[in-house]
């Protein structure tokens, strides 16, 4: 090839890459999750130019990865694109209703579709770098930078990923861990009291011995007075997707990095007294499970998640690592392991991972289950006053309606000298309650054109209701509106009117109030 039309080549080639790196939309979603979805789509839907960016190379975040088993709360309390996913899926299984459990591959396939529909572009492994910071004109983000070097600008973004990066990168004001109880006069933050291991696992590595040291992942206590203050956060775990049908089945081996010190809490208990409560078996499909924490020792992996909300991406992939060994490792155990009684060999043997599942991750799931990281702190609040209907909002975007949970956050030596879980709770209440608009924006201080439906302004607590798959779809949905709104008045996301909000919003069948779910058809 003549050198000058060498030439040419690499220099129109460098200019379209440089053209490619950077794009204008109105709208960015950065998250390929359930909610950065339904933002998607909803954008889309109005017209809005819109593109949803994926950090990694599987979207739908836990309602593709395994979480099949839906965390509805009040069915009737979903509204919009949420119900209509939900709808969607009954159809993939020729059904006219809703369907509730479902297989991944059946609601990554929802998604695709629809998205497909919509015409809305998808970047998949495309990252935040980082080691920028996105460029901002004021309080106003204008662009952001992945680390392939690509830019993305947008006048509004959304920021729909599990950990909140991108909101931490703009410097918006946010809190990891639990706060204390008095607050906000709550009851279920700080550390919490109660227990939910058998009683009388010995704590050191040579029962009775305090010089053989403790146990690995226990800590000598629980490191202050219930309702104190602290750094810690909820366990993650994989929501893995199982079968006993030997024709879909590939059986667990015992995984490279097998610590079997980890199983010693699980030896114990099984010594104590408990039985097959090691992991669910909940059906998803005839022979597929969304198998999930059952008990004080389970699939959660506890204690070893507190540096994943602001790690790197190297470190966080290290820490999912580790889970995934853990996990399959505790099934190896618990169908292998000499310290097993037969019993429980005999109940989860049949088991394995399908064939038709998470094919291109090795049959395992992709999406670690961050049930908590990063919560936003803006000029509103949600606390379990809110939850449990005892403040009024008057800027609903949705609603929630599932229990106040947490995982446990630790293991550590009881008053009794004994090993305890500590940090689980479970608190079910009656009626829906708003969400409010406030708690998905910024202050306008920090960032005036952000959007934030995942992680919200919450505290630990009530954040133990809000972070369900069918509430992120509702707030994503919700975010999309708003932003659209701000937008087309060239406002600030802060100052979107509610009753233009409101009236967008019950247009495309949100629900606002717990006393228009009758009415719903």
């Amino acid at each position: 090839m003549n050198m000058k039309i060498k030439t040419l080549l690499v220099l129109l080639c460098s200019y379209c890459l440089n053209l490619s790196a950077q794009t204008t939309y109105d709208i960015v979603v950065y998250g390929g999750t359930s909610a950065g979805i339904t933002s998607a789509l909803q954008a889309a839907k109005i017209g809005k130019k819109v593109i949803l960016i994926e950090p990694g190379d599987r979207i739908g975040g836990l309602t593709t990865g395994g979480l099949g088993e839906t965390d509805s709360g009040n069915e009737k309390a979903i509204g919009g694109l949420s119900a209509e996913f939900y709808l969607r899926v009954g159809a993939k299984y020729g059904k006219k209703e809703q369907v509730w459990n479902f297989e991944p591959s059946v609601a990554l396939s929802v998604f695709q579709d629809w998205l497909k529909e919509y015409k809305v572009p998808v970047i998949y492994n495309e990252r935040l770098d980082l080691n920028t910071s996105p460029k901002m004109i004021g309080n106003r983000i204008t662009e952001i930078q992945m680390e392939s070097g690509k830019k993305y600008s947008a006048g509004v973004f959304i920021d729909a990923t599990y950990e909140g990066d991108l909101m931490a990168k703009a410097k918006v004001s946010y809190i990891i861990g639990r706060e204390a109880n008095s607050q906000h006069n709550e009851t279920m933050n700080g550390y919490m009291s109660g227990n939910e291991l058998p009683s009388g696992i010995d704590p050191y590595i040579i029962k009775g011995d305090p010089s053989s040291g403790l146990l690995r992942r226990v800590n000598s206590s629980a490191g202050g007075e219930v309702g104190e203050a602290n750094k810690m956060i909820q366990a993650y775990n994989y929501r893995m997707c199982l079968t006993n049908n030997p024709e879909n089945r590939i059986m667990i081996t015992k995984p490279d990095g097998y610590k079997e010190a980890d199983y010693e809490i699980l030896f114990r208990a099984i010594e104590q007294g408990q039985h097959r409560r090691f992991f669910k078996l909940a059906l998803i499909s005839k022979d597929k499970t969304d198998s999930n924490n059952d008990s004080g020792i389970s699939t959660d992996y506890i204690g070893t998640n507190y540096m994943y909300p602001e790690a790197d991406y190297t470190t966080r992939k290290l820490i999912a690592k580790e889970h995934e060994i853990y996990q399959k490792g505790l099934v190896w155990t618990l169908q292998n392991h000499p310290r097993v009684p037969k019993e429980i060999k005999e109940f989860y043997k049949p088991w394995g991972l399908p064939k038709d599942e998470f094919t291109e991750n090795g049959n395992w799931p992709s999406q670690l289950y961050i049930r908590e990281s990063r919560r936003m702190l803006s000029d509103f609040i949600v606390t379990e006053d809110v939850v449990l209907s005892k403040v009024e909002v008057a800027d609903p975007v949705g609603l929630g309606s599932y229990a106040m949970d947490s995982h446990h956050t630790q293991y550590c030596v009881g008053d009794d000298g004994f090993v305890r879980s500590e940090g689980g709770f479970y608190k079910v209440f009656k009626t829906p309650y708003p969400i409010s608009y406030q708690s998905i924006v910024p202050k306008k201080t920090e960032c005036e054109n952000l959007i934030v439906p995942v992680c919200v302004s919450a505290t630990h607590a009530a954040y133990g209701s809000i972070r369900m798959e069918p509430v992120f779809m509702i707030l994503g949905q919700s975010a999309a509106l708003a932003a659209s709104i701000a937008l087309d008045k060239k406002i600030a996301v802060q100052n979107v009117p509610y009753k233009d909000l409101a009236k967008a919003l019950v247009k495309e069948k949100q629900i606002l109030s717990p006393t228009t779910i009758s009415k719903v058809k």
